[in-house]
């Protein structure tokens, strides 16, 4: 019997200790609050949608080309005996380049010259003998057989006679080609033969001339880009009343208009793309320099981007481009409710630039949307708004300039609210969406 006492007791106990604890006690930490409080709602950049003039337009990629392309070569065998140009530097039409070896060729029409001063002396003769047969003729001394004799004479030494000028006029022909000139005004190339060398018809391409001012620029645009542009300047005049600028390598836009003066009539088989092409102005860019240094921005080969714009801006409601969000149902924004509510908004966009986004459905003029703080938004969820954060200076922008993607109307942050729009996770269970 007292070997069941003790575990009795110990029963007693607990039932006791038991009836003095409330059922939340028992619950243990399993219901306590969370440490800190609950958290408000998350600070974010709000601005007002806003019309722009906007000024549709489409890029592509475009190479400038010389108008002519001129290559010099010997038209005869002989030595080269001067260079008379700096290579790299910009020839006028009829300057004289090269000088090939004159003296065999000046000996050629001397003796052509002979031979036609004899030629002219014979049949010079010949006529006067003809004569003097038809003027025997008419007597009983005449014969007709000297007559004829005399006239077939005649008649051959004037042949002779252009046989001479002929062989004349190719010696000086063939002299003249011992002066190489430039046919056009353009910059040439380096040269490929030095002097003392011997060079013919066969030698290939002395020097180049490139023509400089103006420039082709060409572009391949695809084949419903093109028949859309041809559809929309339809009745302004056809495509050639699009404005086309010219981008250079280093982002500069180019300070002179293009003007679109050919669309190719054939369509790539390989790319589906049909060739256009503008006449740019190339002008000379100040005075002085090294000699073969170009003084013009444009040259031949380069790459550019040409952008094809249309001359009339049309008012459409703009977005920054980072305001748009994208997944599996499309575009959209989170739009500002009046309880301070962020809600979703599909939107159709239209042209967007790197910064700027063209909404052509789904927002209203001066609707407000959230541009800033957008990974701690979902949709209906409470958010407390601030003005947007300026944007990040452009490394690139000249001085003076406006950084691009500002957002119009929006002044300047506060401190609190910069540090309070920095990034802080998203809420759980809502998949951060793909920023557009």
């Amino acid at each position: 019997m007292q070997r069941f006492l003790a575990p009795a007791l110990a029963l007693v106990v607990i039932a006791a200790a038991a009836d003095r604890l409330s059922p939340n006690a028992l619950s243990g930490t399993a219901q306590a609050a969370p440490p800190g409080g609950p958290t408000g709602p998350a600070a974010v950049g709000v601005a007002p949608v806003g019309h722009r003039a906007v000024t549709s337009s489409a890029e592509y990629i475009g190479r400038i080309e010389a108008i002519d392309r001129v290559a010099l070569v010997s038209r005869v065998t002989a030595y080269l005996d001067k260079r008379l140009f700096d290579e790299g530097a910009e020839v006028k039409k009829g300057d004289l380049l090269y000088v090939l070896e004159q003296g065999p060729f000046q000996a050629q029409v001397l003796a052509q010259q002979g031979a036609l001063a004899q030629a002219e002396s014979t049949v010079a003769n010949a006529r006067v003998n003809f004569q003097r047969q038809a003027a025997l003729l008419r007597t009983p001394a005449g014969q007709k057989q000297a007559y004829d004799n005399a006239s077939a004479t005649a008649q051959g030494g004037a042949a002779n006679v252009l046989t001479a000028q002929g062989n004349l006029q190719s010696a000086q022909i063939q002299l003249a080609y011992t002066e190489i000139r430039a046919p056009v005004d353009g910059r040439i190339s380096a040269t490929t033969v030095n002097q003392g060398n011997v060079v013919s018809p066969s030698s290939g391409t002395l020097a180049t001339i490139v023509t400089q001012d103006p420039m082709y620029v060409t572009f391949p645009a695809s084949t419903r880009d093109v028949l859309t542009l041809q559809k929309k300047y339809k009745g302004s005049g056809g495509l050639a009343q699009a404005a086309i600028k010219v981008t250079l390598g280093d982002g500069q836009t180019y300070d002179q208009p293009a003007k679109l003066d050919y669309v190719s009539p054939t369509v790539s088989n390989q790319t589906d793309t049909i060739t256009l092409r503008a006449t740019v102005p190339n002008p000379t860019r100040g005075q002085g320099g090294p000699t073969g240094v170009s003084r013009r921005e444009l040259v031949d080969g380069e790459f550019v981007t040409v952008t094809v714009e249309d001359p009339h801006a049309v008012e459409q409601i703009v977005v920054p481009r980072s305001a748009v969000l994208s997944d599996q149902q499309g575009d959209y924004v989170f739009a500002v409710t009046a309880q301070n509510k962020a809600k979703r908004t599909n939107i159709t966009l239209g042209e967007s630039s790197g910064t700027d986004a063209v909404v052509q459905s789904g927002l209203q003029d001066g609707q407000k949307i959230v541009v800033d703080g957008l990974q701690r938004v979902h949709d209906g969820a409470a958010i407390d708004p601030k003005a947007p954060l300026p944007p990040p200076p452009d490394p690139n922008a000249r001085p003076g300039q406006s950084p691009a993607g500002g957002t119009q109307g929006a002044g300047p942050a506060k401190a609190g609210d910069a540090a309070a729009t920095q990034g802080s996770p998203a809420p759980p269970g809502n998949a951060a969406p793909s920023q557009r």
